[in-house]
């Protein structure tokens, strides 16, 4: 996907995929996960979501990475806060309180820069991207962790017919979901119901039978952080 076409709908303000407060399958799955008090949560793809306000809020230090500088610049105005801003080769870091957050290609992104990690979060990245990008994304992300440790997780996708209309947000089915993350966790869906919420575009066209799924991913490996399988 062109990264101007994010740049644009940020410019734009056509953010219909932002949620004005936080996804409430956060607060009822994340503790399930029983991440330690004070660890580090990934959130690929951020935008300025309130579930990092959430996740904050509950103890934890949170690392975000997200294509546009306008999202980052927009969400510490909206939190009233100003942060420092420093280079690190293509990306630029703005960190202010429990956030640091990454603005530039995920792709860029390196294991070093989520060294800790004990928590992953995705709302809003997997869906946000074409088939044949989310292969791509799933084992960049992966890499970035221990293979013997990789965090354990939340992801949150959307289920539809893609032949009525288009994404993003792209309809993820269970199978694809398997496809990509079971090397590496086990899988248990937690979640399943029709979204109460679709994005604007799907209501305009007429589409209403969206489903929201929810998965807890498990790591496989006995004693990854800050899980259990």
């Amino acid at each position: 996907m062109d990264p101007e076409f994010w740049h644009e709908r940020w410019q734009n303000a056509q953010i219909g995929f932002h949620q004005p407060k936080p996804n409430p399958k956060l607060a009822a799955y994340w503790p399930r996960l029983a991440p330690a008090p004070g660890s580090t949560v990934f959130v690929p793809l951020c935008g300025k979501s309130l579930d990092m306000v959430w996740l904050a809020d509950h103890g934890h230090h949170v690392i975000g990475i997200e294509l546009s500088e306008r999202a980052v610049d927009e969400f510490f105005a909206e939190q009233g806060l100003t942060p420092e801003t420093r280079r690190h080769g293509e990306l630029t870091l703005k960190s202010s309180g429990p956030y640091e957050l990454w603005c530039g290609d995920f792709f860029e992104m390196t294991a070093g820069l989520v060294d800790g990690v004990a928590g992953l979060y995705d709302r809003a990245a997997l869906v946000a991207l074409p088939p044949p990008m989310r292969q791509r994304y799933t084992t960049h992300l992966l890499s970035l962790f221990p293979e013997a440790a990789p965090p354990p997780g939340l992801l949150i996708t959307l289920e539809y017919d893609q032949a009525r209309i288009d994404g993003p947000p792209h309809s993820v089915p269970q199978d694809e979901v398997e496809r990509h993350f079971s090397p590496s966790y086990r899988i248990e869906e937690c979640h399943r119901a029709s979204d109460n919420a679709p994005p604007p575009k799907f209501i305009d066209a007429g589409l209403t039978d969206v489903t929201e799924v929810a998965y807890l991913l498990h790591p496989l490996t006995e004693g990854a952080s800050g899980g259990h399988a």
